[in-house]
């Protein structure tokens, strides 16, 4: 690695201070102060633009809901702290590399990163977003890297009757890959009648869980609800398959097995993106399959899954909202402080 020096561009001052959002405790969210670590050799210092909060998985850790013999499974790649907290927690960050390998340098990058102004990490731990797709759209890549994942697990063939049971942020992502294969017939299905717009510029149908087309070949669950995984399987076809994209937490399920489970051979299987699906385990790496979501951002129809945003130093109660659903949103993202920003002007609580 060259020194810091060779590698900043004009413009650049290094960051040594930064700012984080921890959860201190269930339902109660603050910033941090942080100090960076020196730059090493292999890695890179970055600055955020913009970072995007997984309503689902977040408002769960915000609500302190994570079970107990979950809470190492489900570590994010850059956590600190433990569940239930504190905890530092969040994988959906875009920034600028300022200090470290000169072919990343002034680059725009994706990293799975909890909402932290700034931060230190492996050269490795970057994946650079590719030209075409706006940093804000760029924070959808987690979102994307999981709906690609559950297709590949699925295995949707030429005109297939879908079904997508839960309107958010990973229901939306698949609804939109699927849409992709020729021939395709995709409904997506949602309590909320106004996601209808939304499915309609995804290119996908939308129907109310009471409208909702049966005989599907296949349903991807996304809602997090009994209601919605008993629904998946009551608009299967004979032989088909619910694939569950749902994580509950410390929730429990149930639905009721005594009619057409049976008699129809029907399937539920769960798809979780810590692991490469197996149809593509042997061929693609992990690395492999984030740089393809972020190719698929291209794509502006995702654009429409970018429902709001506000300023880092909003983030403690914008969570809040969002965690109680007091503020209705797909994918929020998170605005951070411009780069003339001193490190004394930081939004922290000391």
């Amino acid at each position: 690695m060259t020194s810091p020096t060779d590698t900043a561009p004009a413009g650049f001052t290094p960051t040594r201070e930064a700012c984080a959002f921890w959860v201190e405790e269930p339902g109660r969210g603050v910033l941090r102060p942080e100090q960076l670590p020196p730059v090493a050799a292999g890695e890179v210092l970055v600055r955020m633009l913009h970072s995007g909060v997984s309503r689902g998985t977040e408002s769960l850790v915000f609500r302190g809901q994570v079970p107990v013999d979950q809470r190492e499974v489900m570590r994010a790649p850059h956590q600190a702290g433990d569940f239930p907290g504190p905890v530092k927690y969040g994988y959906l960050a875009v920034g600028r590399v300022e200090e470290g390998a000169a072919d990343l340098v002034g680059r725009t990058v994706f990293c799975l990163h909890p909402h932290q102004t700034a931060y230190v990490v492996p050269a490795t731990a970057v994946t650079p977003v590719p030209d075409g797709v706006p940093p804000r759209r760029a924070v959808l890549a987690g979102t994307v890297e999981t709906a690609l994942n559950a297709l590949w697990d699925l295995g949707p063939l030429i005109g297939d009757r879908v079904a997508v049971v839960g309107a958010g942020m990973v229901g939306c992502c698949v609804a939109r890959l699927l849409a992709r294969i020729p021939a395709t017939d995709v409904t997506l299905v949602d309590v909320d009648a106004s996601r209808a717009a939304v499915a309609g510029a995804l290119g996908v149908g939308f129907a109310t869980p009471g409208e909702a087309p049966t005989g599907r070949d296949a349903v991807v669950h996304c809602s997090a609800t009994s209601e919605g995984l008993q629904l998946s399987l009551d608009l299967l076809a004979p032989e088909g398959t619910v694939l569950d994209l749902s994580w509950y937490g410390d929730q429990s399920v149930q639905v009721a097995l005594g009619g057409a489970f049976h008699s129809g051979r029907l399937s539920i299987r769960a798809s979780q993106v810590g692991t490469v699906a197996t149809p593509r385990r042997g061929s693609r790496s992990h690395a492999d399959r984030l740089a393809l979501a972020l190719e698929l951002l291209r794509d502006p129809a995702f654009d429409e899954l970018l429902t709001g945003e506000s300023d880092f130093a909003e983030l403690p109660h914008v969570m809040d909202e969002l965690a109680s659903g007091g503020l209705p949103a797909l994918c929020h993202t998170i605005r951070y402080p411009s780069e003339d920003l001193t490190p004394g002007e930081l939004p922290c609580t000391p």
